[in-house]
């Protein structure tokens, strides 16, 4: 039977057949380098890879005593601790502080001495806001005498001075450094709550005693961005890492590394080559949506399980 319109539609058929020839030829003909216009990365220098010290800090442990704490990060396998903020001692649900703001250095050093007799080398404590310019300053020698590292601040999420941060930093970066010590600033909402923002912070005090501390679970909790753009902006100042996950499905809610939405490959990729010894503090470890365990051996499962996730994502990110 004589259709009238096949004739037409044949010919449109071999014209889209020469059209898509043509453009297969051009693309196996065309050089590789000119079918992308995107630049290839620079090439990493893989001579000196960064020490990357996964530690736990006792703020997962806040509902039981700092002794358990310490035990209980032993038996996960972690080398070493930073410090939380406070611990039920007694039970009683009443926490008190590890180390009090205005205790005695020599306080400092005998905490240190109890988490070195237990196989902990602690790597951070808690400081005061970069308002606290006299806080800091004892805050500082109690590091000095404890040989703490590191001290972590940060700001409020309702915004804070900047210029009155900068300021002061370029009071205490020099104390620091003389006292063998390391002030770092984290992300914690408001106008300083990227690592961009504290980034900048950091480089107008320029001092080697004050640097950045990434924490990428703050960024996407506060801010709902993504974490990984931020770090490429910032990566030179960081010195640390306040280590946790972060997740917006089935709930908006910080979690543990690895039990999040964040790429710890990417996230640790911009400073797994700088020679530098690199603190990694998990913050938290638990897991989204379940309930925190009711027993401190629920959370020693949990601090294993960060650990073991942090050590594989190094390990592949350094591998040869």
């Amino acid at each position: 039977m004589f259709v009238p319109h096949r004739a037409a539609e044949i010919e449109l058929d071999r014209r889209a057949f020469l059209t898509v020839g043509t453009l297969g030829a051009a693309l196996i003909t065309t050089p590789p380098a000119a079918r992308s216009q995107e630049p290839k990365p620079p090439a990493v220098d893989k001579s000196k890879p960064s020490k990357f010290q996964i530690a736990c800090m006792t703020l997962p442990y806040a509902a039981f005593s700092l002794e358990r704490a310490l035990t209980g990060l032993n038996s996960a396998g972690y080398q070493y601790v930073a410090w939380g903020t406070s611990h039920d001692e007694l039970g009683n649900g009443k926490r008190v502080p590890v180390l009090a703001g205005d205790a005695p250095p020599e306080k400092a050093k005998e905490l240190a001495k109890k988490c070195r007799d237990l196989g902990l080398e602690p790597l951070m404590m808690f400081g005061p806001s970069p308002e606290g310019v006299e806080a800091m300053k004892h805050r500082i020698r109690q590091a000095a005498a404890a040989g703490v590292p590191q001290i972590l601040t940060m700001g409020s999420t309702k915004g804070n001075d900047v210029k009155l941060w900068v300021k002061n930093f370029k009071e205490l970066g020099p104390i620091a450094r003389d006292s063998g010590v390391l002030i770092v600033v984290k992300q914690h909402g408001g106008n300083t709550g990227t690592g961009a923002a504290c980034a900048e912070i950091t480089r107008e005090a320029g001092d080697e005693g004050v640097k950045v501390c990434f924490d990428a679970g703050n960024v996407m909790d506060y801010h709902k961005i993504d974490p990984l753009p931020d770090i490429k902006k910032c990566a030179d100042e960081v010195r640390s890492f306040a280590i946790k996950d972060h997740r917006f499905f089935p709930k908006d809610e910080d979690c543990g590394p690895g039990l999040g939405e964040i790429d710890h490959y990417k996230l640790l990729a911009p400073v797994a080559f700088t020679g530098r010894s690199l603190p990694l503090c998990c913050e938290n470890i638990f897991a989204p949506v379940l309930p925190r365990p009711k027993t401190p051996e629920g959370i020693d499962a949990l601090a294993r399980r960060a650990r073991e996730f942090l050590e594989l994502v190094v390990q592949g990110l350094q591998a040869p």
